[in-house]
């Protein structure tokens, strides 16, 4: 995670929105007279968003720590995809 204050992150802005998208990276930008910012690649943000969407009910978290135990626990059967 970087900080970068408001001035540098506008100086840099092209280089630091590449540094997000290349190396998954997140930046906060700091303001002194404002609320601070994150600013992340929009598929890690898509990514964390449907995690808190599958994880928001008590039923979804019972049935994928069920699926996890029963990886786990190595009661599974692996199968070969289908091939067009």
């Amino acid at each position: 995670m970087e900080v970068l204050n408001y001035t540098d992150f506008r100086t840099n802005l092209a280089k630091t929105l590449d540094m997000v998208n290349d190396d998954a990276e997140t930046v906060i930008v700091s303001r002194s007279k404002g609320k601070n910012v994150v600013v992340m690649d929009l598929a890690e943000y898509n990514s964390l968003m449907e995690t808190l969407h599958l994880t928001s009910s008590e039923a979804n978290r019972k049935r994928l720590q069920d699926a996890i135990d029963e990886m786990n626990s190595g009661r599974f059967q692996s199968r070969k995809l289908i091939e067009d």
